[in-house]
């Protein structure tokens, strides 16, 4: 694996870094590419207040992955990793692992014990549920057609 810098702070530009890895990455629908960077000029506006926190995986200047994640409201101590998600061009070398990694050392660091996740059930997700898997997250529920007819949400969780 190469040597990737991290960072922290979202940036005027990460907006359309992250419509571009998101775009990449074949795995996200059009409708959901707004969301991803509602939360990124959230967090450019508010900073902490917003809630959401970023790890960002460069490649010198160019940013390449990054996960976007933040406390649940009404529990103690429980995180949701909202979005992670790395451009095709680095997809299988490590730097999605560098950021989930990164992410939970944030979480915990904040003094989160639990971090969950979510996927879609569809064959194009299973490697992204091996991901996860590989790293050691217990599939918690499976919320049946819950995107759609045959689109089951699959929630994954992590004790820190």
């Amino acid at each position: 694996m190469s040597s990737y810098t991290l960072r922290f702070e979202p940036l005027a530009d990460d907006v359309e870094r992250v419509r571009e890895i998101i775009h990449s990455s074949g795995f996200f629908q059009d409708h959901e590419i707004p969301v991803a960077l509602e939360l990124v000029e959230e967090a450019i506006d508010k900073g902490d207040e917003s809630s959401y926190f970023f790890v960002f995986a460069m490649d010198g200047e160019r940013t390449i992955s990054y996960a976007c994640y933040g406390t649940i409201a009404c529990t103690k101590n429980s995180y949701d990793l909202y979005w992670i998600a790395t451009h095709d061009d680095y997809r299988g070398k490590g730097v999605g692992s560098l950021i989930l990694k990164e992410t939970e050392k944030k979480v915990k660091s904040m003094g989160g014990r639990v971090l969950y996740i979510e996927t879609s059930s569809k064959p194009l997700y299973i490697p992204t549920q091996g991901f996860y898997e590989k790293h050691e997250y217990f599939k918690e529920a499976v919320l049946k057609d819950f995107y759609d007819l045959n689109d089951d949400k699959i929630i994954y969780s992590k004790h820190l």
